[in-house]
């Protein structure tokens, strides 16, 4: 007879089930009420990354979701700790992203009295998360981790939260571990497969669009194969860049927003929509006008992993509840037929897509030109290369202009929140510190978390931060403009020295003021070992890569 499971802390079972689970890294901002885990992470097989707030925090471990497919995890404190972290929740929400953040919480025996730093996380996180649990007893622990990792890779991933009374993390329980962790795939029936072969058949101008999560490396080289075989066109979905490679002769661009539009007629004049992993969301379906709602003029080939979406908006004509991943194995099995009426259709739109994403064609006001900034990345960066960007017109520069070739090469928020790039960019190197990581960032984007730039000096982590200021809100100043010209209100900005900054923390800054001194300065910050902020000031008039501020207070304007 063998002897049954030794008693440990809930602190200790809970790292235990982490690291049975796979779990190699953790991010956080360490708190009182939960030093039973920080004790018990002291001698674990997993590694700790210290951030500066739990935004960042959880920011880090969503990309971290992203760039593996399982659950990122983080790690904060009760009460404002956790609400600094809700935009990381929310980004992994609209993202579909999993993501599990333990949140510590109060003693078991002070609820609802009000106590120091106490929320009801039930009803703070439960219209966010996909779950929300608190867990009461130490020896439930195996269990409820155990599903907060399936529930957070099921269907549509998404983010989890689990409370964590200081109490109970110090109890001791004698329980046994829960069995490591497997995601489940849903797989497409063979009827399907086949109703789509047929739909292919009898089509004349078919496009494909791929979006959302639960994507591979081998599922994107899959769809890419398949695009061959069929000369399909296929666009991406906002900020999904990475499922398709950019250099492919069947990519037709990105929706999203200051679309080509190209690409947006030939989806509006396709017979055939096969939508794959996303959900053609407000940013990508233009306002929800791309396709009519709820019954599309084009048969639409609805394939996603989380049953409840289909139909939720759109009605298709042939719904696939099916993972990204599953599917893509599953396409190799369909064949084209003897001719395609739309043959000459991928390679035009893959012309178009070079033209419109050329920098070469691109001139603003200034002395530092972003074509020119983007034309040199993409001469001297590798394919491989993250792109990190949080959210505000500068990033247009990027979804527009930089081809993505790695399945996870683009790290960035559907959801829209600023802030995202710097703290995306620390996560990505710390998991895969053989790659080059890039932030680009605007100058309000990147103070809202630009204190995790000191988490990256820590760790040794040499991203590059384009820091490109123009001295204002952008995004909402365009906007004003538009509604309200020459009505300049909330959207100005006064600067630091960002080259100053880097350096006061112990990277490496330099300000670039034209564009032929950028190549040497991004040589002279790789070359540092360092992470580094180029600080990129641009003409405020050069608002977006197609018009001016004044044009837009100069448009004429409805009687």
């Amino acid at each position: 007879m063998t002897d049954g499971p030794r008693p440990r802390s809930g602190g200790q079972i809970l790292v235990d089930q982490l690291a049975r689970h796979g779990v190699g890294d953790i991010f956080c901002v360490p708190g009182e009420s939960y030093l039973a885990v920080l004790d018990a992470l002291h001698d674990a097989p997993i590694r700790l990354t210290i951030c500066r707030q739990e935004g960042g925090a959880a920011m880090m471990a969503e990309a971290a979701g992203k760039l593996t497919g399982r659950p990122g995890i983080c790690f904060v404190t009760r009460g404002p700790g956790a609400m600094n972290a809700a935009p990381g929740l929310h980004i992994a929400r609209q993202d579909s992203t999993p993501m599990i953040l333990f949140v510590g919480q109060i003693e078991r025996g002070a609820r609802d009295r009000e106590a120091f730093q106490e929320l009801d996380y039930r009803a703070v996180f439960g219209t966010v998360a996909k779950w929300v649990t608190e867990v009461d007893d130490p020896a439930r622990l195996p269990e409820l981790v155990s599903r907060a990792f399936h529930v957070a890779t099921a269907g549509r991933p998404g983010p989890v939260v689990v409370a964590l009374p200081e109490d109970m993390l110090t109890a001791a329980a004698a329980v046994p571990d829960a069995p490591a962790f497997r995601p489940v795939e849903t797989h497409p029936a063979l009827a399907q497969m086949v109703a789509l072969q047929t739909l292919l058949r009898d089509a004349r101008s078919p496009v494909a669009i791929l979006g959302g999560s639960r994507w591979s490396e081998g599922a994107v080289r899959r769809f890419a194969r398949f695009a061959d075989l069929f000369a399909l066109p296929v666009a991406c979905s906002f900020r999904r860049q990475g499922l398709f490679p950019a250099d492919h002769p069947a990519y037709a661009g990105d929706l999203g927003l200051g679309v080509n539009p190209g690409l947006l007629a030939r989806i509006r004049e396709a017979d055939l929509v096969l939508l794959v992993g996303g959900r053609l969301s407000e940013i990508p379906s233009q306002g929800y006008t791309l396709l009519e709602i709820p019954g599309p003029r084009q048969r639409l080939v609805h394939v996603h992993p989380d049953a409840e979406e289909l139909g939720r908006v759109y009605s298709p004509h042939l719904a696939i509840n099916a993972s990204p991943t599953a599917f893509a194995a599953a396409i190799e099995t369909v064949q084209p037929p003897p001719t395609l009426p739309w043959a000459d259709a991928a390679g035009t739109a893959h012309e178009d897509y070079l033209a419109w994403s050329d920098p070469a064609r691109i001139s603003t006001p200034g002395t530092l030109q972003m074509g020119g900034v983007m034309a040199h990345l993409r001469a001297v960066l590798p394919a491989d290369a993250i792109l990190c960007n949080g959210a505000g017109n500068f990033a247009t520069w990027v979804h527009r202009f930089w081809p993505f070739r790695a399945h996870d090469g683009q790290l960035a928020p559907t959801s829209g929140s600023m802030g995202y790039g710097v703290p995306a960019a620390v996560g990505a190197k710390r998991l895969l510190p053989g790659r080059t990581v890039v932030a680009v960032s605007g100058d309000g984007d990147f103070l809202m978390n630009g204190q995790e730039f000191a988490t990256a000096v820590q760790y040794g982590l040499p991203v590059i931060v384009i820091l490109v200021d123009n001295g204002m809100y952008g995004t909402i100043r365009m906007h004003q403009e538009r509604e309200y010209p020459g009505r300049v209100s909330g959207t100005a900005l006064r600067n630091p020295d960002f080259a100053a900054y880097a350096a006061s923390f112990g990277g490496y800054g330099e300000r670039v003021e034209r564009t032929e001194d950028f190549p040497a300065a991004l040589a002279r910050a790789l070359a540092s070992g360092l992470p580094a902020i180029l600080h990129c000031p641009i003409d405020p008039e050069a608002i977006t890569p197609t018009t001016t501020l004044q044009a837009l207070r100069d448009r004429p304007r409805p009687a």
